[in-house]
């Protein structure tokens, strides 16, 4: 029992020595503001908080949200980034989505720490927030972009041993730069822009195309990204040699065979915005040059059906035109081609521009010459191996019964990927689709053999002979892509 009153007693003691010591601390502390100014005080802080820093093995690296009235780009690395390596573990966690077509986005919440290693170093990351409102009163720092006062203040801090200060700075950091870069780049949505008048107008592009599900034969297609690859590498390569850093992809072959596909499945697999230029509605080469140097890089300028979206004028001088004034300054070719590879190429870099058409022949070979066309793609009509990626896209298999005798009439009848797609789209059953095509491809060998056409508008222009029966210039493998 006496034991126990002493153990009440020390208890009773130490409450009150540190009530007292606290009190006297408030009392100290209140004296100090009443009669020390503040900036002695902030001084005489800034020292114990030197002192102690200098005896800590730990490093710290403020990065705040904003500096001044600019938002900082380190500041978005580094939550990009940290969104990816975050423990959903933690007690605290925000979330978020800000597009129906993205994933819940995870980021730390006020307060939480997190640990992540690069190259074998352990970097400590805690997000801070704190009150801004008296400084913003004094000097208007926190002033947010719609002329309020930001009354909090975010920062990320990253702990780390000294000895790692020089990877901290040199390394960790430019890492974390690159990789939000590059997720930043793989999650951003695409936009496609269109022309009117002298302005682009964006939507966003949705369209699901990819190498992968588009139908097109093999070896042609990586031909393809190959070289889709070896542009995106090259910016120094085409400084050295002095040329512009862009791309030009001629795509031919009758309609239906993919064309658009191809040019969406390089937007995304690029992360390139597309600009759709409608020549029709260019009446001028200043306009035109306007248009064009108005795109942004990382991009790919399409312009469909080259062969007929516009009559374009000769570049030689004095030829006449019934079509239009020789003294206006009217869309050419010339101008057309002053922007493909002459002095207005270079207005812009890690550029693609693709042309269509259906009929090649009828292009001016000024069109087509390497450093304008640098790369010549014929889609042609189906074959078994584009018949199978189409079969795997709407139905999911590998490998079926019918292919064998499926693969046999693709290879005897001219049938485009779309005239495919269509009739596996017809029916969710595997085996009724897949017995429809086979009646498809027979009815349509049947009609070959007698002469006729169900498209009578295509037998019609095949007779005139201003279309080839097969489009497909001579000596050449319908499924090869060539250089020319």
């Amino acid at each position: 029992m006496a034991s126990y009153d002493k153990a009440i007693e020390s208890y009773k003691r130490a409450v009150t020595t540190a009530a007292s010591l606290a009190a006297s601390a408030m009392l100290v502390r209140g004296v100090v503001n009443e009669l020390v100014p503040y900036e002695v005080r902030d001084l005489l802080f800034s020292g114990v908080g030197y002192l102690r820093s200098r005896m800590s093995s730990q490093h710290t690296v403020i990065i705040e949200e904003t500096e001044g009235w600019t938002n900082n780009q380190l500041y978005d690395a580094v939550r990009t980034y940290l969104a990816t390596r975050i423990n959903t573990d933690m007690q605290r966690l925000r979330v978020s989505r800000v597009d129906e077509t993205k994933s819940m986005m995870f980021s730390m919440e006020e307060g939480e720490e997190m640990a992540d290693v690069h190259e074998g170093s352990e970097f400590k990351w805690r997000l801070v927030c704190r009150d801004n409102s008296s400084s913003s009163n004094s000097n208007g720092n926190g002033r947010g972009g719609n002329g309020n006062y930001r009354l909090e203040v975010r920062s990320f801090e990253m702990s780390f041993h000294k000895k790692h200060k020089e990877k901290a700075l040199n390394s960790y950091l430019p890492h974390i730069l690159a990789t939000a870069k590059k997720i930043k780049d793989q999650d951003r949505t695409l936009k496609i822009y269109m022309n009117e008048g002298e302005s682009w107008f964006a939507i966003d592009l949705h369209h699901p195309s990819t190498f992968t599900t588009l139908a097109m034969d093999h070896k042609q297609k990586q031909s393809v990204m190959d070289d889709l690859e070896r542009f995106i590498k090259r910016k120094e390569y085409y400084k050295k040699i002095g040329k512009a850093w862009k791309r030009g992809y001629l795509l031919y072959g009758p309609p239906g065979t993919g064309k658009s596909s191809l040019i969406a499945a390089m937007a995304n697999y690029l992360k390139f915005d597309v600009y759709d230029l409608e020549l029709t509605e260019v009446n001028w080469n200043s306009t035109l040059r306007r248009l064009l140097i108005g795109m942004t890089n990382r991009s790919i300028l399409v312009i469909e059906d080259i062969d007929c979206t516009l009559e374009l004028q000769q570049r030689e001088e004095g030829q006449e035109s019934s079509k239009s004034n020789p003294t206006e300054d009217k869309v050419t070719l010339s101008g057309l081609l002053n922007f493909v590879d002459g002095l207005w190429s270079t207005s812009g870099e890690e550029r693609i521009i693709v042309f269509t058409t259906n009929y090649k022949e009828r292009l001016d070979p000024a069109l087509l010459r390497p450093g304008r066309m640098d790369m010549h793609v014929h889609m042609g009509y189906c074959c078994p191996e584009s018949f199978r990626i189409l079969a795997s896209n709407y139905h999911s298999i590998d490998n079926h019964a019918t292919y064998p005798e499926i693969e046999e009439l693709i290879k005897e009848v001219m049938v485009t990927p779309a005239e495919v797609a269509e009739v596996l789209m017809r029916n969710d059953d595997t085996d009724v689709a897949l017995e429809g095509l086979i009646q498809f491809l027979k009815r349509k060998k049947d009609v070959g053999k007698e002469g006729k056409a169900e498209n009578v508008e295509q037998v019609e222009k095949i007779e005139k002979g201003t279309m080839k029966k097969n489009d497909v210039p001579e000596n050449q493998d319908p499924q090869d892509a060539s250089k020319e």
